[in-house]
């Protein structure tokens, strides 16, 4: 299989309802937020539409506070359904390469990446922005997902690749979130 590289003209980011109540349930759910926070004002920079899920905020709560800053240009759709597809709204807005990150990965960030990949998106996992309450069932979806296509990847490695070059007008913002 041939993998495309990643084009900010191609790209949209998809948040996967990294919520409240995970906060406390989830390893590393501090860092997971920070690693999508990062993402999320890259994609802002680069202009890449960013698609936030909230799955059943009315118990689970709402996107944690961190991330606040890119529900500015973010369409945020509220969900029942497990899959981010199946959100009413949900359009990567003729893009097809997608950036996924969330929580949790062996449900809803599986089964959305699953439906994506039905579709023919090209996705990209950022890994270190991925969490599950078990690191088996992480683990496990992770390898899942990659074999039904999807690229795996880090945060510093999606954003290097969409900046292209060290001239791009973004790049000492966007490095300086990395470093």
């Amino acid at each position: 299989m041939t993998v495309a590289r990643l084009e900010a003209s191609r790209a949209a980011l998809l948040i996967v309802d990294i919520q409240e109540a995970f906060r406390d349930v989830i390893p590393d759910s501090q860092a997971i937020a920070a690693k999508a926070a990062i993402l999320a004002r890259a994609a802002e920079l680069l202009g890449l539409p960013i698609i936030v899920t909230e799955q059943y905020p009315k118990g689970l709560g709402a996107t944690v506070p961190e991330l606040a800053p890119a529900l500015t240009t973010a369409t945020v759709l509220e969900k029942t359904a497990f899959s981010a597809t199946q959100a009413d709204g949900f359009s990567l807005e003729g893009r097809n390469q997608v950036i996924v990150c969330g929580t949790e990965t062996h449900i809803c960030v599986a089964q959305s990446v699953l439906d994506l990949r039905a579709t023919e998106a090209e996705v990209w996992l950022a890994c270190d922005a991925l969490g599950s309450r078990s690191a088996s069932d992480r683990e496990t979806a992770i390898e899942r997902m990659v074999q039904a296509g999807a690229v795996p990847s880090s945060t510093e490695s999606i954003c290097f690749e969409l900046l292209k070059d060290a001239k791009n007008p973004n790049f000492k913002e966007i490095q300086a979130m990395i470093k």
